[in-house]
């Protein structure tokens, strides 16, 4: 059984993050999987002087317009004793290895929003990783005076901001991410801040896509958001502008599907998750309208292994899914599976009480 931390965090963001210091035991491994894995990429030369000069546009780019999201971060580097540029160089791993050509998709990630159904909008996600976060994942409520929808909940993993992953705040709006390997970035938001600010400032999709189109983004990944009128988007974070589908069901995997992003996808040759990204697409569109769907229903969905993988179990190169996520916009909250979906391990984490 994977361990799962429960936090509860409160105060500044700076406090919050520097909360997380109170899994210290867990220290190595937040750094290995953190700083670690940037002292590698420098080993492998892929930190050279482009990407510090992109990184240093990046963090002034966030600065302006995230200094909430950069509190938070120096917090965690504090907590854990490690050096907050290298944290935020780790965030940034992804996007480096894109403009060098690209290369092996750790993060993938399957996800979907429902407008409506027994137990009213839900967003949904298996969060697929190399396994590095085994161990060091969170369920983290967040409440501070940044938060201005009163409190959220995110599953993620220490060392990295709140919603590393996917949350929900008391107002009822949901996200969840995919990663999406790119040709094409830019200074701009990076998803993993931005999706701690649209749960700390929006009650509803309509309030996060305005907030979403008001600044330009980094590029790579996706969103899948829900809210509890029922409204859902799934929203292509491209470099060239964030291109929008709604509708009463949206789901992505781990490429892009719009005419105006489509030919940006990188999809790195052997690759296990963009290999199959296709098929996971194409099982959630064969699958998900149409169709009531309840927390049970999509428990058993993220659990589904034939046409397509949905659940991952790292038997190709060690990727695989290390949690699964239903979360309810109507009564705030979270049925989590800290590991495969398929075993059945589900636990639940209401937002308040």
């Amino acid at each position: 059984m994977s361990d799962l931390l429960a936090l509860d965090l409160a105060g500044s963001a700076f406090e919050r993050g520097r909360g997380q210091g109170v899994a210290r035991d867990r220290a190595e491994q937040v750094r290995a999987a953190t700083v670690g894995r940037v002292a590698t990429a420098r080993a492998e030369g892929l930190i050279d002087a482009d990407a510090r000069d992109y990184l240093a546009a990046q963090y002034a780019f966030h600065e302006a317009v995230d200094p909430d999201g950069l509190a938070e971060m120096v917090g965690i580097a504090a907590g854990f004793e490690l050096d907050p540029q290298e944290m935020f160089a780790h965030l940034h791993l992804g996007t480096l290895r894109d403009l060098k050509g690209g290369g092996r998709l750790e993060d993938g990630c399957s996800s979907w929003a429902v407008g409506q159904g027994p137990d009213g909008p839900l967003v949904v996600k298996n969060r697929d990783f190399f396994g590095t976060h085994l161990g060091i994942q969170t369920v983290a409520r967040h409440e501070g005076p940044d938060v201005a929808t009163g409190a959220m909940l995110c599953l993620g993993s220490l060392g990295s901001p709140g919603a590393y992953s996917s949350g929900i705040n008391a107002r009822g709006f949901a996200l969840a991410d995919t990663q999406v390997a790119v040709r094409t970035h830019r200074v701009g938001w990076l998803r993993y801040f931005l999706m701690g600010r649209l749960l700390a400032r929006c009650a509803t999709v309509a309030q996060a896509l305005d907030l979403i189109r008001a600044h330009p983004h980094a590029g790579g990944g996706t969103l899948v958001m829900a809210d509890a009128s029922g409204a859902t988007a799934a929203v292509e974070l491209g470099a060239a502008g964030p291109q929008v589908t709604q509708g009463p069901v949206v789901w992505r995997t781990n490429h892009y599907v719009s005419p105006a992003l489509g030919a940006d996808t990188l999809l790195p040759q052997g690759d296990v998750i963009a290999g199959n990204s296709g098929r996971r697409f194409a099982h959630l569109a064969a699958t998900l309208p149409g169709q009531d769907w309840d927390g049970a229903a999509a428990q058993r969905l993220m659990a589904t292994h034939d046409p397509a993988p949905i659940c991952q179990h790292g038997a190709d190169d060690g990727t695989m899914t290390i949690a699964s996520a239903v979360y309810s916009c109507a009564a705030p909250g979270l049925l989590v599976c800290p590991q495969n979906p398929c075993s059945g391990d589900w636990r639940h984490h209401p937002l308040t009480g």
